[in-house]
């Protein structure tokens, strides 16, 4: 199972954090496990059972997608529904011919995945979206090409060439105001990833990607969302919008130097606030606690949890935090967006909910001495504030 601690196993841990992420490529030979990830029966059957229209869903060939109709037909049910049926004859004739096939979010689809992808996201602190792409011959789906967000890759099934070449502008982003030239020489590394492969792209690298080894090939690319220091100035505008600096209407008709003295009082808030060396840090927590997860439902308890120590439950947002008030004694539960003040013997409870590890109320009981009743009753609140889920009904 691809969780945070084993990305961080397989990865290198602290030492890809620091000299890798967000720096260079690396290629980890068999570093992935990917029995019951995922597979071409798991593509087939979603293909044929799920309706995924075009981007979700879609075929490329020589950076170009390939019209819907030519692999699909239109389909009305009797309530007037209507979507894209794939004709899997002509579906394998474009694929024969050359096309890729991508689907796009895989993990909201795919529960192997979709553990993968929430693994990631604990380690590397950002939102993670998992594609599945798939190909068959030598010629390029998207041709060469860089993406605005890095990319952790895992070869499923087959070969798949993967030719780099660096960045050409540095962290460009989605809707720069430039865009990169494209590169001049050969490759800086010319890599053919085998089942159990991981490579790791930082984005604004460019790559092109075949399948030219004589077999077809399936991977698995996990996209992770940057955070820029654009994103960091948005956070420090929200912290400061208390502040009567920022409150007060810009002196657009104004004197001159009442426009100036407006400035200087925005810039002086803006930089009290930069000038703090913890910031980032209080960005990250920020972040991570307001994060609101992947929301999901615990049916059939739409009226609290009942007092049974088998139902398992499980953290929905990827990260969390958990903050001792030792005066008060009592202790800070913040995720998905939301804060609790707990009694300090809850404690070991809320920290096992903080692994993200399927854990039951009997379990978590047993962990801090509460009667299961209580934890039931804790564990409702959470769930209620969109934090934890039900995972096991225990019916």
């Amino acid at each position: 199972m691809l969780d945070a601690a084993s990305w961080a196993g397989r990865l290198g841990g602290d030492t890809f954090l620091a000299q890798t992420y967000h720096r260079s490529y690396a290629h980890f030979p068999g570093a992935a496990d990917t029995a019951g990830l995922f597979s071409w029966d798991d593509l087939n059957l979603i293909i044929a059972t799920q309706r995924l229209e075009p981007p979700r869903l879609r075929l490329s060939v020589d950076g170009e997608m390939i019209p819907l109709h030519r692999y699909a037909i239109p389909t009305t049910n009797r309530r007037a529904v209507t979507w894209s049926r794939i004709q899997p004859s002509d579906f394998h004739a474009q694929l024969r011919d050359g096309a890729s096939l991508v689907l796009d979010a895989v993990e909201k689809i795919h529960p192997a995945v979709g553990a993968a992808a929430e693994g990631l996201e604990r380690f590397l602190g950002t939102s993670v979206q998992a594609n599945v792409y798939a190909s068959w011959t030598e010629r390029e789906g998207f041709g060469r090409h860089w993406d605005d967000h890095d990319v952790v890759v895992v070869q499923l099934h087959g070969s798949k060439r993967w030719r780099l070449w660096g960045m050409t502008r540095e962290a460009p982003t989605f809707r720069d105001v430039e865009s990169p030239e494209e590169p001049e020489g050969d490759p800086v590394a010319d890599l053919v990833l085998s089942p159990g492969d991981v490579l790791y792209l930082p984005r604004g690298w460019w790559h092109s990607v075949t399948a030219d080894q004589g077999t077809e090939s399936l991977h698995l690319t996990f996209g992770m969302v940057p955070h820029t220091g654009a994103d960091l100035m948005l956070w420090v505008v929200d912290q400061l919008r208390a502040s009567l600096a920022l409150r007060r209407d810009i002196p657009r008709f104004g004197s001159l130097a009442e426009q100036s003295d407006f400035t200087d009082a925005v810039r002086r808030e803006v930089a009290d606030i930069m000038a703090d060396p913890r910031l980032v840090e209080r960005w990250a927590e920020s972040i991570d606690t307001t994060d609101l997860g992947h929301a999901i439902p615990s049916l059939p308890y739409v009226d609290g949890l009942p007092t049974r120590r088998e139902i398992t439950v499980k953290l929905t947002a990827p990260r969390g935090r958990l903050t001792a008030n030792r005066e008060q004694g009592t202790v800070t539960f913040s995720a998905a967006g939301t804060a609790w003040d707990f009694a300090e013997s809850a404690a070991p409870a809320l920290g096992t909910l903080l692994t993200n590890q399927p854990t039951t109320l009997g379990e978590l009981a047993d962990s801090t001495g509460l009667e299961v009743k209580e934890v039931a009753e804790l564990v409702s609140v959470l769930i209620d504030g969109h934090a934890v889920v039900v995972v096991g009904t225990a019916l």
